[in-house]
């Protein structure tokens, strides 16, 4: 079967089937054997709600057999959808694709290695009832290693909570429910995963957290190490830059690159009124060199700034997507 065609099968039986009550994202990576345990949990925790649910677990290019286990599950349980990747692409495309393939009006994630509780998916469903968009876990109780879980997680999670201004206390809680709406307006790339709240707070949506349980790992070894900070603070820059700059890049980059420029000229003034009126050498002065470098990275700020300002355009019309969200409408229509 070709690649279209099967496109095209994919995209009819989506649209042909209803909408679900909720999808239960999880993301999968060499987690034989907590696969089986965590559907089953899973299950058990949605059935007492009486929700139109499913489960999909999206196989992140396992090498331990998870892809067997979950096709052979897939099989023999109409509430399971397992999606199989390629290859071994990281949390966040593995998560974008259970977001694209989920049919649920409300999606929860969780990590598939039985450190999330299942348990607690009914609390945060009932909180979500409550008017918010995004409800996430709260994992008072880690049962982690203090020095290289713990401490650098409380340090990235304090230094998020305060360049993004949305204050939560565990970012790295996978355990989280969103309104399916919220998660249509966001696209995931590198490790934003871990930041879609802040996403979410640039989208407008209302944000709370609730405490969870946390358990200790009781199969395999843990996926993460101190070797994804680099790449996480390298998010957080592009995270603040889309909540102070999306739809005003100029302001940033023609702000500074005015006031290269105005410094650069000023020096530029002052080494010329030295020469011309006080026949001073100014051939050899590190002011005069500041002062062209400073000129031409005010020239290249500017022009860059227009360049951004005009593929912002371009990102907002091709994609038509709005600069605003709207709530509620009240009133005559």
């Amino acid at each position: 079967m070709s690649s279209s065609s099967l496109e095209n099968r994919i995209l009819f039986s989506v649209l042909d089937s209803p909408q679900l009550d909720l999808s239960v994202v999880v993301p999968i990576y060499n987690e034989a054997e907590s696969i089986e345990t965590l559907v089953q949990a899973i299950a058990d925790a949605v059935a007492p709600t009486n929700l139109n649910y499913e489960i999909i677990c999206v196989d992140d290019g396992s090498k331990d057999g998870s892809t067997q286990i979950l096709t052979n599950l897939a099989n023999s349980r109409v509430d399971l959808k397992a999606v199989i990747l390629r290859r071994n692409y990281g949390q966040t495309p593995a998560m974008a694709a259970g977001f694209e393939s989920a049919a649920g009006k409300v999606i929860v994630t969780l990590d598939g290695d039985l450190q999330n509780d299942p348990a607690d998916i009914p609390m945060l469903l009932a909180k979500l009832d409550e008017g918010y968009d995004l409800v996430s876990g709260w994992r008072q109780k880690r049962q982690d290693a203090a020095l290289t879980r713990l401490l650098p997680s409380k340090i990235a999670n304090a230094i998020i909570a305060r360049v993004t201004g949305v204050k939560l206390h565990d970012y790295g809680c996978s355990l989280k429910a969103y309104r399916a709406e919220l998660i249509a307006d966001m696209n995931l790339y590198g490790e934003l995963h871990r930041f879609l709240p802040a996403l979410a707070y640039i989208e407008g949506a209302r944000i709370t957290e609730v405490p969870v349980r946390h358990h200790a790992r009781r199969f395999g070894q843990s996926k993460y190490g101190l070797g994804r900070t680099i790449r996480v603070v390298m998010d957080l820059l592009t995270v603040y830059f889309m909540k102070k700059f999306l739809t005003r890049p100029m302001h940033v980059f023609g702000l500074g690159g005015v006031i290269s420029l105005a410094t650069g000229i000023a020096m530029g003034t002052y080494l010329t009124v030295v020469k011309l009126f006080f026949n001073q050498n100014i051939g050899d002065r590190p002011l005069l060199i500041l002062a062209v470098l400073l000129i031409i990275t005010g020239v290249n700020l500017f022009c860059f700034g227009l360049v951004t300002e005009l593929l912002m355009r371009t990102y907002h019309e091709s994609q038509r997507r709005p600069i605003y969200r709207i709530r509620d409408i009240f009133g005559k229509q």
